[in-house]
């Protein structure tokens, strides 16, 4: 089976080898980021250190969740048929790759680190990436829009979570926000269908667990 990306890019398994160079680079690397970083100017402030075990648990969770959301798209942009939402799929994986650096740099200045457990999140988000852009765009875009409206919902707890003297993690979540909340109405703009609700259900409790889960290890 050949898997058309956009004009010009490689398919079969050349398709299949970028996608492993991109996995590689979204667990293992050091992302960096296009735009000027959100928190830029913004003063760290004194933190308990169980706030900021605390503000690094939840960086960590939204760092655990950028890399979902690669593989997300990733594997969904490998089996899209509509040229226009593979476009829609990859713009939105080069921004959610800045707000891997962003998390990424907040996590150092903490001094934690990132999730132990980002291999397996990215294996199984890429697994489901593809099954949704295989079956049909109109779900594939559907299953983006819906993803970045329970990754809105998630960084407004955070918002509300976040010490309230940690402005540098508020202002990084605040930007994430915004991109996400695009990012549904281009899929929505693109055709994406409502999901049923058992799926629904079922993204909000494997959500759950990878918050559970991230913010300890």
């Amino acid at each position: 089976m050949s898997f058309k990306l956009l004009p010009n890019l490689p398919n079969g398994p050349e398709a299949f080898i970028l996608q492993f160079d991109k996995a590689l680079r979204t667990v293992f690397a050091t992302a960096s980021s296009r735009r000027p970083y959100p928190d830029a100017g913004v003063d760290e402030a004194e933190m308990s250190e169980a706030d900021k075990r605390h503000a690094a648990g939840l960086m960590r969770v939204n760092h655990s969740g950028e890399v979902c959301a690669q593989a997300l798209y990733q594997g969904q942009a490998l089996t899209a048929r509509n040229p226009q939402a593979v476009r829609a799929l990859i713009e939105a994986s080069e921004e959610e790759t800045e707000h891997l650096a962003w998390c990424e740099k907040r996590l150092d200045e903490l001094g934690s680190h990132k999730s132990l457990l980002n291999p397996l999140w990215y294996a199984g988000s890429f697994t489901l990436g593809a099954l949704a852009g295989a079956l049909g765009d109109k779900w594939n875009l559907g299953f983006l829009a819906e993803t970045e409206r329970q990754v809105e919902g998630h960084l407004n707890e955070h918002l509300s979570e976040l010490p309230e003297a940690d402005a540098k993690s508020r202002a990084i979540v605040e930007q994430m926000k915004v991109d996400e909340m695009k990012h549904a109405e281009t899929a929505i703009a693109h055709g994406g269908a409502p999901l049923p609700v058992p799926v629904r259900q079922a993204m909000q409790l494997t959500s759950k667990v990878l918050t559970f889960a991230a913010y300890r290890v």
